[in-house]
């Protein structure tokens, strides 16, 4: 009984992290993000501040990819790349 208990528990929670890895996936798609590098950013500074400015402004897309790349691209701006 155990055994069969551990096999259930085991499938719900694959089951679980696939979905959440899925509804990721289809939120990035559905945001139609054009993802930037880091070094993009560095490379064009102004775009970087003014990504930076509306991940602030915006709590829903604080998270994103470009939000990570624009602000560690400042980051690196700023403290002079070391």
């Amino acid at each position: 009984m155990k055994k069969a208990h551990m096999m259930i528990v085991a499938a719900a929670v694959a089951a679980l992290g696939l979905t959440t890895a899925l509804n990721v996936t289809n939120a990035n798609e559905a945001a139609g993000e054009d993802v930037k590098t880091v070094a993009w950013y560095v490379a064009n500074i102004k775009e970087a501040r003014a990504q930076n400015q509306a991940c602030h402004d915006d709590p829903a897309i604080q998270g994103s990819a470009n939000c990570a790349n624009s602000l560690h691209a400042l980051e690196i701006t700023f403290k002079g790349g070391n």
